[in-house]
C-alpha cells in the first residue's frame, strides 16, 4: 500500500503533512488514525494505520513477559506507540519525545515500506541509504531469497 519516498518538512509544532495519496488512502483505509512507535533496531519512526498496528501490538503482548528480551520489546515499542490522527489539513503531530529518539527537525523523509511508513531525519537516511547502497553492491551481505530476484 505504501510505497515511495517523499522528502517532507515539519514546521515549528512538529506537524508534517502526509502526502496527498497517502492521505486519501489513510481516510479510506483507518479513517486517518494513526499509530507511530520507534524502530528498535534505527533512529527513526515506524507509522501504522491503526487497523495495521493493533494486530502488531497483540502478538506483542502476548509475548512471556518473564522473558527480559521479549519485555524489553514490549517496553520499547508499545511504550513509545502514540495515537496520531491526520487533521483538516491532512496533517500529523508528531511528538517531542518521538521527535527527539528519531533526531527529526525541520526536513524528513518518509518512505512506504508496505503496511507501514518509516519517518526518518533527512540527513540519517542519507547517511543510512548510503551505507545500503554500498551493502547491496556485497553479494555476501544479501539474504540468499534476493539473489534468485529478478528486477
Amino acid at each position: 500500500m505504501f510505497r515511495g519516498l517523499h522528502t517532507i518538512n515539519l514546521d515549528a509544532k512538529g506537524r508534517l503533512a502526509i502526502p496527498t495519496k497517502h492521505r486519501d488512502a489513510l481516510a479510506a483505509l483507518c479513517g486517518g488514525r494513526l499509530v507511530a512507535t520507534i524502530d528498535t533496531e534505527e533512529h527513526c519512526l515506524l507509522i501504522y494505520p491503526v487497523n495495521e498496528w493493533e494486530p502488531i501490538q497483540a502478538q506483542i503482548e502476548a509475548l512471556p513477559s518473564f522473558n527480559p528480551a521479549a519485555r524489553r520489546i514490549q517496553r520499547l515499542l508499545i511504550g513509545h506507540a502514540t495515537d496520531l490522527e491526520l487533521d483538516g489539513s491532512g496533517r500529523i503531530l508528531v511528538p517531542p519525545s518521538l521527535r527527539e529518539y528519531a533526531g527529526l527537525e525541520k526536513e524528513a523523509v518518509l518512505l512506504g515500506q508496505g503496511k507501514k511508513l518509516e519517518l526518518w531525519s533527512k540527513s540519517q537516511w542519507d547517511n543510512r541509504r548510503d551505507a545500503y547502497l554500498d551493502m547491496v553492491s556485497q553479494p555476501d551481505q544479501l539474504p540468499a531469497e534476493m539473489l534468485s530476484l529478478s528486477l
